[in-house]
């Protein structure tokens, strides 16, 4: 089980969602994995927008092709930050194990193509370790960080908000924030609204986590998650935060239109939990580009790969966790790696044309079955 399989080309190919300016091996990766043998295919300017030049991959043992195409013909294990589009997905097939955000809950289509690939897929956000998502956390981090500042500027007049400043001034009461869900990316978010003067409460309905909250978050409040505590703070609310995370399933719609409509005109909702469907009804995915819109005279936040506005902190904080998962796939192959560290297997999506997260499954109504090594 220890002993080494044979060495992988690992591939690394410019990411091509819209604003996507990620990278998801930085070049010190790349030199370790080549120290163990393996070779490393980087496609020309791949991490230029986290500030990785290409002489800094090259300079690494790594070698540079002009076009995603090679990137693919070249690896057995293709590296990225966010799941295939379209034409990456065309260019899977049963040789690739692909190891990246995959967020298959909120996307049939792709669920179906990848299966039909034959791929096996691993997400980063479905590998659960001692009760935790470490390799969602980083980016959970940032996104709630994110969510407090993009939330702020928009409340801003100018920016189509109610022109209310969260930190008030003296005579002027804060700007209330209500952040629903009390994980990584909701005590986050919690902390920067608090850091700005905000009058903030968390919404949550594990009790232990309330009474940890309650002791580290300092003067923000917490209040059980449930329709009527909702009912009552939305009319006040000035910045709704949802941080609502079920691993591997579609996020629950807990506003719906009807519940948006109790807030007031211009008060701003930003749905860090759009990758997986968004847990507010009117949730539709945005980019960085265009990032806004109005429902019912609320301003909407839902880019579906915030991180990406910081691009290089967002990297250098997924590469610290994600690097030495690759380096395990890379030296043992997938049924190694999983006998060596079996909470791996939770990250398997897709195996062999099967659909193997069965929260995946559920959200799509498919049969699916838990991925294992015999």
């Amino acid at each position: 089980m220890n002993e080494p399989s044979s060495p992988s080309t690992v591939g690394v190919p410019r990411e091509i969602k819209p604003q996507e300016k990620r990278v998801a091996l930085i070049p010190s990766t790349a030199a370790e994995l080549v120290r163990h043998g393996h070779k490393v295919v980087v496609e020309k300017g791949a991490g230029a927008g986290a500030g990785y030049l290409d002489a800094l991959y090259e300079k690494a043992g790594a070698t540079l092709v002009d076009s995603p195409e090679a990137v693919f013909e070249a690896a057995d294990l293709i590296v990225k930050v966010k799941e295939p589009q379209a034409p990456e997905v065309a260019m899977l097939g049963p040789q690739h194990t692909l190891f990246t955000y995959l967020h298959l809950a909120a996307d049939a289509e792709l669920t179906h193509g990848l299966m039909a690939s034959g791929a096996t897929c691993i997400a980063y956000e479905t590998i659960e370790i001692n009760k935790r998502l470490p390799l969602l956390e980083p980016m959970s981090e940032i996104a709630g960080r994110m969510s407090s500042i993009v939330g702020a500027f928009h409340l801003g007049t100018q920016n189509g908000g109610r022109g209310t400043l969260l930190g008030g001034v003296p005579g002027v009461l804060p700007g209330r924030v209500c952040v629903i869900g009390g994980g990584s990316a909701g005590v986050n978010a919690a902390r920067v609204a608090m850091g700005m003067g905000a009058d903030v409460t968390i919404l949550e309905v594990d009790l232990e986590r309330m009474r940890f909250l309650d002791v580290t978050m300092g003067s923000a409040n917490t209040l059980y998650s449930n329709e009527a505590n909702l009912m009552e703070m939305l009319p006040r609310v000035d910045l709704l935060i949802g941080a609502v995370l079920v691993p591997g399933a579609k996020a629950p719609k807990l506003i719906t239109r009807k519940m948006l409509r109790e807030m007031q005109p211009g008060s701003v909702v930003v749905d860090i939990a759009v990758d997986q469907g968004g847990c507010c009804e009117t949730t539709r995915p945005t980019t960085h580009e265009n990032p806004t819109f109005v429902e019912e005279d609320v301003l909407h936040y839902c880019v579906a790969n915030m991180p990406a506005a910081y691009a290089r902190t967002a990297t250098q904080a997924l590469t610290n966790i994600t690097s030495k998962y690759v380096l395990e796939f890379a030296n043992y192959g997938l049924e190694k790696a999983v006998l060596r560290t079996p909470a791996l297997a939770g990250g398997v999506n897709t195996w062999m044309g099967k659909l193997t997260c069965p929260a995946v499954g559920e959200a799509h109504g498919m049969e699916s079955e838990v991925f294992s090594v015999n």
